[in-house]
Formats: structure tokens, sequence, C-alpha cells
């Protein structure tokens, strides 16, 4: 089987169809299918601050439904089923607070808070594997790290996340429970703190202490190398080495692609073994898919990009 990788949507529902029918798809009998017989991996994060995300839900679902694709939970999904889920005494597996409802509302405004259509969504996010390993290749939002696979694996039945597992991955006092632990790596990446109380501001002018890690780039050895932030932050993050215990490069035998990463500039690989598809197409930039044909080292060539700066 010959698969199509494509990154987070968001929404971008013009996007997506301009991607799909740059790919070679077309609509027939009711979902989008591809001549050859090729199949779309999507990679999570369909929903969440896009102007059609029911629209994006339903192309995805109706291609599932038909063979036609599969799809991975991002992050999005996991905390769109914790925003849903009661976990006792008026608490919510994902905290309905104000700094999550922002990255939540347009979801919500669309589909209506708590309403029969919020709540059939959220069950069709649960059947979504957090990951895929589809032979030749492997899938995750944002991370792909053996031992937490293999949590998370363990927690898996038909394809799913059992119930017990998802309540489990909402557990984080007194302590984060494995299954939370093993989600938060595999669908957010890991991050790692600042030393000395230090702090840099995101993209949104938020400041922070933890640093997203580039956890694909095996020569990175000190927090400013290892660090993802914005290019004028970089001075902000001390050059120093990483703590012991810090896991840099990929531990799969096999390539790796992944969203998630909001990166900008010209879609690239990471390296032979690991893809970031995510070019931030819920923004301004381009929505990007890798063409994977059986090859076993990963290749800029086989990246399509439609949309946005690229």
């Amino acid at each position: 089987m010959n698969y199509d990788v494509i990154a987070d949507i968001h929404g971008q529902y013009q996007k997506l169809l301009a991607l799909l029918q740059s790919l070679g798809y077309r609509k027939r009998q009711g979902a989008f299918r591809h001549p050859d017989g090729r199949q779309a991996i999507f990679l999570g994060d369909l929903i969440d601050r896009g102007p059609l995300q029911e629209e994006v839900l339903y192309t995805v679902r109706d291609m599932i439904e038909a063979g036609t694709a599969r799809c991975i939970m991002g992050n999005h999904e996991w905390n769109a089923i914790g925003y849903a889920t009661p976990i006792g005494d008026g608490q919510y597996g994902h905290a309905r607070s104000p700094k999550n409802l922002k990255h939540h509302h347009v979801f919500l405004d669309q589909v209506g808070p708590d309403s029969p259509r919020h709540k059939a969504w959220v069950e069709w996010f649960k059947t979504l594997p957090p990951l895929l390993d589809l032979g030749g290749i492997r899938v995750a939002h944002a991370c792909w790290r053996q031992s937490q696979i293999d949590v998370i694996q363990s927690g898996m039945r038909d394809g799913r996340l059992t119930e017990q597992f998802l309540a489990e991955s909402f557990q984080k006092k007194p302590a984060p429970s494995a299954a939370r632990l093993a989600m938060d790596l595999v669908t957010k990446g890991p991050e790692i703190k600042l030393p000395n109380g230090q702090m840099f501001h995101d993209h949104e002018g938020t400041p922070r202490v933890d640093i997203r890690l580039q956890w694909w780039n095996e020569d990175a050895r000190t927090y400013r190398n290892a660090a993802m932030v914005p290019t004028l932050q970089i001075p902000n993050i001390p050059d120093e080495p990483l703590p012991d215990g810090v896991e840099m490069g990929t531990d799969s035998d096999k390539p790796v692609l992944v969203g998630h990463y909001w990166l900008n500039g010209r879609p690239g690989v990471r390296s032979g073994k690991v893809a970031v598809l995510d070019y931030s197409a819920a923004g301004d930039g381009p929505l990007v898919a890798y063409r994977w044909g059986g090859e076993p080292v990963l290749s800029d060539d086989k990246l399509i990009a439609v949309g946005g700066w690229s």
C-alpha cells in the first residue's frame, strides 16, 4: 500500500480540498478516492482554529468509512475528549478554563457546546488511534518514542484506546499517570523546563518556562540547539548542556512522520528518518502531505504543499 500522509488541517477545508485534488483524489460514491488505490493518512488535529471544521470532519470520516483513508488522534482531538469528559467535583479531563476555551471555542461555536452533534463528534474522536505502524513507516501526531508507544499500545483494543485508558490519560494529580505521560509525549512531544527560572515568549506572546524539543535532532546537545522557539526568542534560550536523561534522535527503525509543530519556511524533511509535516496550515502556511511509495529513506521531493506561502 502507498500512502499520502497529511498534516494538521485545523478546519482549513479549502486547503484540504486543494491538497486532495493535487494528490489526485477525486470524489466518487460519496468519498474522495485515488485512482491508483493510494490511501490518505491524516495526522490528527482536524479541528480548532479554522472556519469549516465540520466539513473537514465529514470529509475525513467519509474517506475512512470508504476505506480510502485512516486518521490518528492529535492533541486537539484528545483535548476535545477531555473537555467533554467529567472527572468529578465539577472538573473535566481537559479543564474548561479560559485558556483552553480560547483554543477550542471555534469548534464549540460550530457544533454547539454539549449539543448532540458535539457529543457525537467526541465519540468519533474516541475511535481514532493515537498512532499507526503501517509497515514501512510509522505515524504519530508529535513524537514516536518506543517506551511510550508501548504504554499506549497496552491500552488499545480493536485499534482504539479503551475507555479505561482514556480515563487514566486525564489523571494529573497527585501525579501524572503513565497513560497521561505517554499521551502527552505522543500527541504533544517532549518538553523540558529551562534552567534557573529562565523563560521565553511563544508565538502568541505567552510567557513560558518549558521548551519543546526538536527530538529528531540527534546532534543537539544544548537547550538552545534543541529548543523549538520563535527565531527572535533564541537568544533567550541558554546555550547550556541538556540535562542527563534527555533523549534526542529517533529510536524507530522505520521512518517516522509527524505533524504538530507549526514550522515555517520551505517544507522539507528533518532527516531521512523523520518528517515533520505541519507548516502552519491553521494560519498562513501551506497544508503539506508526504507521498510515500515504499522508500526506506524520506526525501524532500515527496512533499506536496498547497496554499499559504509554499
